[in-house]
């Protein structure tokens, strides 16, 4: 009994500590991390609540130039597209928000979300269809912003995508609030990403997702290919050889004859690729039964 009376000090004394760090007993930042992860070793906390509570705490030292997709990886569209021009931008990137261009990439003229086209195709109307009327006014903020800032005008306005911009007003990239939110807790999967359990999807005819941590002798096993592992263990290591840097959202090479287009990547690693081959491939649990 004593012991569980004592178990129970404990834990309050920890909460305690905890609470007062939370409201600014804390000497400093570090202090206040430092206590975190004493309540997590004292089971107050669990590790994923922790990395979130840390995340918290580093939204507000991040700029948005630390996250945002860089100008050269943004998926655009022209002012003057027709719906049928759209329609296979919409289809190939599986965003659901695109920066409308004017000319050259720094006169964005608006935001055209994906369900307005759709919306115009499901209802036969594309002759009527006029991407001035569909268009959202663009965000744009400053590639200085701190990223707590950021969250917080996306909660106010209710917008999920910003145009961010230099010192001197050019476009150096755009920042959507699931990249802002992805820096407290983590990755957010989506349809679109390779399954923890399977390196290689079928998406369609000759549309393969591929997870860059994949191993080389599975990749060729799957495809068919004899790419050589001697130098790279992953597929993602070929691709930083064939590049020469740490591959960006949108880079595109071919490996053999295997075209391979980078659809996920943050500063550290390669997350997932689309990869097209010259001829449609089947899945070896589809071939197995084919046999």
């Amino acid at each position: 009994m004593n012991t569980q009376n004592g178990g129970r000090k404990s834990s309050r004394t920890w909460v305690g500590k905890l609470a007062r760090a939370l409201s600014g007993e804390a000497q400093d930042r570090e202090d206040l991390v430092l206590q975190l992860r004493e309540a997590r070793e004292r089971g107050l906390i669990d590790a994923e609540a922790l990395a979130m509570l840390e995340g918290v705490l580093g939204v507000a030292e991040i700029q948005v130039r630390d996250i945002m997709v860089p100008r050269a990886q943004m998926v655009t569209v022209q002012r003057d597209d027709p719906p049928s021009k759209l329609l296979p931008v919409i289809v190939e990137s599986g965003h659901s928000r695109f920066p409308v261009m004017d000319g050259d990439r720094d006169d964005i003229v608006g935001i055209l979300l994906a369900k307005d086209v759709l919306r115009v195709f499901a209802a036969g109307r594309e002759d009527e269809f006029d991407i001035r009327e569909c268009m959202r006014p663009a965000v744009v903020v400053p590639e200085s912003k701190r990223v707590n800032v950021l969250l917080k005008e996306f909660r106010r306005n209710r917008n999920h995508m910003a145009i961010v911009v230099d010192e001197y007003g050019g476009v150096a990239g755009l920042v959507t609030i699931e990249d802002a939110i992805e820096q407290i807790v983590g990755d957010i999967d989506d349809e679109f990403d390779v399954e923890d359990d399977q390196n290689i999807r079928k998406e369609g005819e000759r549309q393969f997702s591929v997870r860059g941590a994949t191993p080389i002798e599975e990749f060729n096993e799957y495809f068919g290919e004899s790419l050589s592992d001697e130098e790279f263990d992953t597929v993602a290591g070929l691709v930083m050889k064939q590049l020469g840097r740490l591959p960006r959202r949108g880079d595109t090479l071919n490996i053999g004859d295997i075209e391979v287009r980078v659809t996920r990547a943050d500063r550290r690693r390669v997350d997932t690729l689309k990869v097209i081959p010259p001829r449609d491939v089947l899945p070896p649990e589809e071939r197995e039964v084919a046999d």
